[in-house]
């Protein structure tokens, strides 16, 4: 026996295996791991506010930034002046179109959108020029100061004429048209339903608006402080923008304050980073209310029009529907989400035949762009409206309806692909009708009940309508139609420390946990850091869709057990066996048989090891010309019943209980997961309820939290998670799927159904309006 195996040999403890002893983590021992409701390390500094967002940001000789931003939804600029700003005291720079030295523009997927507005304005808010100053009101006094001269143009605002309206982009008005065929497209039911449904504007409207710090660099280029999601694409973006190599361009990810989708805007980024290269200095921005909702993108308002076909059994034999979505000045990312609304604009019910035309369009309105459940939330209003419409027309229970038509794993989606991943829809929909009903307010005296409208509200209770509704939908995770999702990993320990370098922002949706969780479950360590992310660091992609716990998490375990690798092949060399047959469990080595046994500390001492590893999921395909492809990667699903009580007087709706049974593959941390669904449930009561960004001829109508009304914690109704179904998901790594949206996408719908059961109204539109809930019982 050499030195070196020697000295690992008199580190291990021989214990013989003795029978009936309890194996497990001690009483006292921390919980961790996977399937442990690990605590988010940020957790007790965001609840004292001592956690440090961009907002709190400083720098050595800051400048404050302020952009000044279209006054008009469509105008030709024939002149800016920036004299009279430039020579305000305090006023460092002023820059416009022509201070942009790069030929790139803006936006995720399509990048047609100019950094500053040139010679058109396309949309109310759009950038034209930006200050640096050295107090943030003489920035916004300076950017109020510049002179623009516009010529008023027609705006299209209405997205059915924006086909035949001029263009207002070079690219022309459509950006994308999906014609999807899928069986018989000349097959008829013996019954027909048809529909005509609008979902309104929403907007993210983060906690906490936009903000940034930018910091010159040396060789030109420029560092940039924010709460981006995808620092990589913004890093490229930006790069191309300034003219400058993306090497010169370094992203770093501050803390997040939230993000569904906003925060992957550079409407923000590009006028800090060229303030500060223009003036050498650091540079910042803190976005007012205001120029939150005018500066980032918002949920796709569209209208869909649908014919369901069943025959007398209420077996569905084909859907129709036409699906236009108003994508506002820009492309950006319409089209990714119009392929999905395409592609479950039947829900998850089997449907043989199916004629599916979608178009996105560009108008006017504020750009649109990713929202949680993108395209899903919108064709989910839309079918499940279509379900009861056609349960009451055959006199059948819409729950029952439904469970007649769920499709399960091995069905076809109406693009061709089979859906192999598990799709538990029945079992769902039964956990929720199953699930027991809320207490009615009758049961207790009149002046403990919750009236819609408010504990104050002015309805008497004579005109309180009880109704439950049901619905079911679905959401894609990862991104689809031949997206090339790829993640990089480190994962570093020394001593009985451990770190992961890693690139995937934790936006709130835990990802920064659940890497803890993973090394703490392969390598048997309980103290686990994950590193700040960069630019330094190899790309991560996105967050959304559980890319990150598929992807990125994918890619930490496959480091961590590389690791492990490295830590238990010296250690089984030394007794000859092989390292497959040592485990590590709640910190200790043992062997299979039991009789070797060390702990993960001693093993580790004096070294420092570590190791890089990718994940890549199987590939998709775009859709093609029909419509048809392998274009997902997996599916997510859930099923929601929601309980409302309606003032048929007022028109005023309680949501009074939200029960909800997902699909989650696997619980990788119950509590977060169901703090994950209760968040997307109440920002679905949002958009069925309150949330509309009002536009009125491409014109932005009060842009603030008092004109655009979010759920309080007096409108969050109970959520009762009746089933969180584990049924592992096998090609994804832990087997787990996207928990966020699919709650967002089916809660809007579920309620809308309740209001339709407790008035005998159609309720069409989201937000739902209070007329629309006025009517008989």
């Amino acid at each position: 026996m050499t030195d070196r195996a020697a000295d690992t040999a008199a580190a291990i403890t021989v214990t013989p295996a003795v029978a009936g002893q309890p194996v497990g983590r001690p009483a006292d021992a921390p919980a961790h791991g996977l399937g442990t409701s690990l605590a988010p390390a940020d957790a007790e500094a965001k609840a004292l506010g001592t956690y440090p967002y961009t907002a709190d940001l400083w720098a050595e000789g800051l400048l404050w930034a302020a952009v000044l931003r279209s006054p008009h939804p469509h105008a030709r600029i024939k002149r800016i002046d920036t004299a009279q700003a430039a020579a305000m005291p305090g006023v460092r720079a002023v820059v416009t179109h022509e201070d942009v030295t790069g030929t790139g523009g803006l936006g995720r997927a399509v990048t047609d959108r100019p950094p500053l507005a040139s010679e058109v304005v396309r949309y109310h808010g759009e950038p034209v020029a930006a200050v640096a100053a050295d107090h943030p009101e003489t920035a916004r006094l300076a950017a109020a100061a510049i002179v623009v001269e516009y010529e008023v143009l027609d705006a299209v605002t209405d997205p059915e004429k924006a086909f035949e309206a001029p263009p207002i982009h070079p690219d022309g008005n459509l950006v994308r048209h999906i014609p999807l065929r899928h069986g018989d497209p000349s097959a008829t039911g013996e019954i027909v339903v048809e529909g005509l449904y609008r979902v309104g504007r929403q907007d993210p409207a983060p906690v906490g608006a936009e903000s940034g710090l930018a910091v010159p660099r040396p060789d030109g280029g420029v560092e940039v402080y924010i709460g981006s999601t995808d620092p990589h694409t913004d890093r490229d973006r930006l790069a191309a923008c300034l003219g400058l190599t993306a090497e010169q361009v370094k992203i770093c990810v501050t803390g997040v304050p939230g993000a569904l989708g906003d925060r992957e805007d550079l409407g923000f980024q590009l006028p800090l980073a060229l303030l500060a290269i223009r003036t050498g200095s650091p540079v910042k921005l803190a976005a007012t209310r205001e120029e939150s909702f005018l500066g980032h993108a918002h949920r796709h308002p569209t209208l869909l029009r649908y014919w369901h076909h069943a025959d007398r059994d209420g077996k569905l034999v084909k859907v129709e529907a036409q699906l236009l979505m108003d994508a506002g000045a820009y492309a950006d990312d319409s089209a990714e989400v119009l392929a999905a609304a395409v592609s479950f604009a039947a829900g998850p019910y089997v449907v043989p035949n199916a004629v599916v035309d979608g178009w996105a369009v560009r108008t006017n309105n504020p750009p649109s762009g990713y929202l949680r459940g993108e395209g899903a939330l919108q064709v989910c209003a839309a079918y499940e409206g279509q379900m009861d419409k056609l349960a009451v027309h055959l006199g059948l229970d819409p729950a029952e309806l439904r469970a007649r038509n769920v499709m399960s794993t091995g069905d076809t989606l109406p693009t061709g692909q089979a859906v192999t991943c598990p799709a538990p829809v029945a079992e769902l929909l039964a956990a929720v009708r199953e699930a027991p009903m809320p207490a009615l307010p009758k049961d207790g005296p009149v002046e403990d009940w919750l009236l819609p409208g408010g504990p104050d509200g002015a309805g008497a209770p004579a005109a309180v309508r009880r109704g439950v509704g049901y619905a079911l939908g679905m959401v894609h995770m990862l991104g689809a139609e031949g997206t090339d999702e790829v993640a990089t990993a480190t994962v570093k320990v020394e001593g009985t420390v451990a770190t992961v370098l890693c690139a995937a922002v934790d936006s709130g949706q835990g990802f920064a946990t659940l890497a803890r969780q993973i090394v703490q479950d392969v390598l048997g360590i309980d103290e686990v850091h994950v590193a700040p992310v960069d630019t330094d660091l190899p790309p991560a992609g996105a967050g959304g869709r559980g890319r990150h716990t598929w992807v990125s998490g994918g890619a930490v375990e496959r480091a961590a057990k590389m690791v492990r690798t490295q830590l238990l092949q010296p250690l089984a060399a030394t007794f000859g066996m092989s390292a497959e047959l040592l485990s590590i469990a709640d910190g200790k080595i043992t062997s299979y048989d039991g009789v070797l046994s060390t702990t993960v500390a001693e093993a580790l001492e004096g070294k420092e090891l570590w190791a890089t590893a990718q994940c890549r999921p199987h590939p998709t395909e775009p859709l093609n010309e029909a419509g048809q492809g392998d274009a997902f990667v997996g599916l997510a699903f859930a099923a929601v019943r929601a309980v409302v009580d309606v003032d048929v007087e007022l028109g005023a709706v309680r949501v009074v209980e939200m029960a909800i049974a997902q699909d989650v593959g696997r619980v990788l941390n119950p509590r977060q997961v169901r703090a994950r669904i209760e968040a997307g449930v109440v920002q679905g009561v949002g958009a069925a309820l309150t949330e509309h960004l009002r536009v009125v001829r491409g014109m932005v109508r009060r842009p603030d939290l008092s004109g655009y009304p979010l759920p309080t914690a007096l409108d969050a109704p109970d959520v009762r998670i009746v089933s969180l179904l584990e049924e592992r998901d096998v090609v994804a790594p832990f087997g787990a799927k996207a928990a966020s949206a699919v709650p967002v996408v089916v809660s809007p719908a579920a309620v809308a159904a309740a209001v339709r059961a407790a008035t005998g109204r159609p309720v069409n539109r989201l937000p739902i309006r209070p007329q629309s809930a006025v009517g008989g019982a």
